[in-house]
């Protein structure tokens, strides 16, 4: 007998979340490996958004530089402006000898695809490793953040299907509402205050609220963001990888859009 997707989706969450929490927590290669897989199979999933519409984004050229872009950012071997400029020489060079239709198209997506995911999955690495003089903490904020934004999506979908009236992008997601969206950033700025309680005792009170608002506003654009790729292909969910949620560019949508915006705050406003 085959499981109600609602149990399947229950099941998955309890055996992946402690997966991920874990990895934050102990950070080093074990949160490096976490969001190289984002990255690569964020980049996967995307890839088959644009060849839905004809268009041919580099695949080994795009995880080679989506793993060299997570990888500088863990262990710092290239200056990123160097790296930047490399990957762009190799990527344009290999298109020329592609002989695919639609070059532009091609290198569009293919430089997209690299500097969306792997650009926006590099900060999260850079956020786990800010806090040189006390290790734990950037184990502490991902955690955090990833708590918030579950909260955000639980809140806005609950808050949504009971007081929705208002449309918040028809044109993108016809289901979400302005009143799922403004409980969406409620409760994410709950859950920062919450985290602060219990964990985030190194950070300001302003900053956890401001973190939330991040989480809130931000994280939920980046969700819109991917709907809008997803609409575009005409697909309903990135993969169906993960049994009963989809792919993982659908999980982590959210975190990595969040994931620059929460870097530039810890980097230029604590």
């Amino acid at each position: 007998m085959s499981l109600g997707n609602t149990t399947t989706r229950i099941i998955v969450s309890v055996v992946a979340i402690p997966v991920i929490v874990l990895s934050c927590y102990f950070g080093g290669y074990y949160f490096y490996a976490f969001v190289l897989g984002i990255g690569l199979i964020s980049y996967f999933e995307f890839r088959s958004f644009v060849k839905k519409k004809e268009i041919n984004a580099n695949f080994l050229a795009g995880i080679t530089a989506i793993a060299a872009i997570i990888t500088n950012s863990f262990i710092n071997f290239i200056e990123l402006y160097y790296l930047i400029l490399i990957l762009i020489l190799i990527i344009t060079i290999v298109e020329l000898f592609s002989n695919l239709s639609s070059p532009i198209l091609n290198l569009g997506a293919t430089l997209l695809g690299i500097f969306y995911i792997g650009g926006f999955a590099s900060a999260l690495i850079v956020i786990r490793e800010f806090y040189r003089y006390d290790y734990t903490y950037g184990g502490f904020l991902i955690i955090s953040l990833l708590a918030s934004i579950w909260v955000c999506d639980s809140a806005a979908f609950f808050g949504g299907t009971a007081l929705g009236k208002h449309k918040l992008f028809p044109r993108v997601s016809p289901n979400k509402s302005w009143e799922g969206a403004i409980f969406g950033l409620i409760f994410a700025v709950a859950a920062m205050l919450a985290a602060k309680a219990v964990l985030l005792d190194f950070l300001a009170w302003v900053d956890v609220i401001l973190l939330g608002m991040i989480v809130g506003i931000i994280g939920q654009t980046g969700d819109l963001i991917e709907s809008l790729f997803k609409r575009d292909a005409d697909v309903k969910d990135s993969s169906q990888i993960i049994p009963g949620h989809g792919g993982v560019f659908d999980r982590f949508d959210s975190l990595l859009y969040t994931a620059p915006a929460v870097l530039l705050y810890l980097k230029y406003f604590t």
